[in-house]
């Protein structure tokens, strides 16, 4: 029975992912960080089947003594500062996670046993001020963010052990996905879940910043197949993952209050405070590379994306349970 261990697993990515390796029957090791608000309610349903060890990015100590006792054959380095927003208030500690963690994570690996197979989580937030639509393996970066900047450092990194060490490390570019799981933080779960209130007559309004903001959205749940696939193939290497579908912050409200018979503009206020320093405008990725050399493709449509979170949003509120 082969092992996994996966940072970031109470996150979003790491409990689908979990349930998906599971599935195959691994053991799932996850990596926690010992913090005043740890909350395993995205993985509470499968706890008692995963094995968790207090670890952190930032002390690779921990790292090594992991990796020795457990003795993993994937690592799913999932962990991150990953929002976008929180990233310009706090610079350097994202820095620190999202692009040294990874480093740290290759070293320890390359110590106990480069044998290893390693997935690094990139993301299309590396292409930023983009250069070319879509975009696709080689398209140059361009991050407007330091969550940007640490990602494509945590990118790079993971080539040149990949290279240097000859480790079997790949990176998925993954473009946006979204699913009931994500946090309320993120735009998409912030719209579903004030279109569930507005609904159930528990708010009037919801507040964003630009409406025009383009991205290629898809569900988590199939992403994390993706992952997976990686590190079964013969060579590590770099796959975007996408749905090739672009649309706008405006379009998912329009599915979004759409899918419970309401009109957006009666809801929707701008404001200032939620539009970024530098904006990344349009985001579409190019999952042709995947599709050949994976056999993966996305299973659920923009507007299923949509649906589905609402619903999970509506039934929240209906069973009185706090939105995460």
């Amino acid at each position: 029975m082969p092992t996994a261990l996966i940072t970031g697993i109470t996150g979003q990515d790491g409990s689908y992912l979990a349930e998906f390796l599971l599935k195959k029957g691994y053991n799932v090791v996850g990596m926690v960080r010992r913090t005043s608000t740890v909350n395993f309610h995205r993985v509470s349903h499968i706890q008692d089947k995963l094995t968790l060890v207090p670890g952190d990015l930032c002390d690779q100590i921990s790292l090594i003594r992991i990796l020795e006792e457990y003795k993993p054959t994937e690592v799913y380095n999932l962990a991150a500062q990953s929002f976008v927003q929180t990233s310009w208030a706090q610079p350097v500690f994202t820095g620190d996670v999202t692009a040294l963690g990874v480093t740290r994570m290759l070293d320890a690996i390359r110590i106990v046993d480069p044998k290893i197979r390693f997935y690094q989580a990139s993301s299309s937030e590396m292409f930023g001020k983009v250069v070319e639509v879509p975009q696709k393996e080689t398209t140059p970066f361009y991050p407007r963010s330091p969550y940007g900047v640490a990602k494509v450092y945590g990118h790079w990194i993971t080539v040149n052990y990949r290279e240097s060490y000859d480790m079997h490390a790949s990176s998925g570019i993954l473009f946006n996905h979204e699913s009931p799981r994500r946090g309320l933080e993120f735009v998409t779960r912030k719209i579903t879940n004030h279109v569930a209130q507005i609904k159930m007559g528990l708010t009037d309004e919801i507040r964003l910043g630009n409406l025009d903001a383009r991205r290629d959205w898809g569900f988590a749940g199939d992403y994390v197949q993706a992952m997976w696939l990686m590190l079964q193939q013969d060579k590590p290497d770099d796959f975007v993952v996408a749905t090739g579908e672009t649309h706008s912050v405006e379009e998912f409200l329009q599915e979004a209050f759409g899918s419970v018979d309401l009109d957006w503009h009666d809801y929707v206020v701008q404001d200032p405070r939620f539009m970024r320093p530098a904006e990344v405008d349009l985001l579409v990725g190019d999952p042709a590379k995947a599709g050949a050399k994976l056999g993966w493709e996305p299973t659920v449509s923009f507007a299923g994306l949509v649906k589905m979170m609402v619903e999970a949003d509506m039934k929240l509120i209906q069973t009185g349970q706090t939105a995460m």
